[in-house]
């Protein structure tokens, strides 16, 4: 029996992702200046990932 196409190895998953996890942006937008130390982590801004 062949194996099904979705249970590839993971090494086909690097592409680039769209949506980054909330410490990601907390760290792009604190490099950016636009988050500081005791700001709220929830509602942040939308953000695209960092080429």
């Amino acid at each position: 029996m062949s194996q099904h196409p979705s249970y590839k190895s993971s090494s086909s998953s690097a592409v680039k992702r769209n949506v980054l996890k909330r410490f990601e942006r907390v760290e792009l937008l604190r490099k950016r200046g636009e988050w500081k130390t005791g700001d709220r982590v929830v509602g942040l801004k939308k953000t695209k990932p960092a080429e």
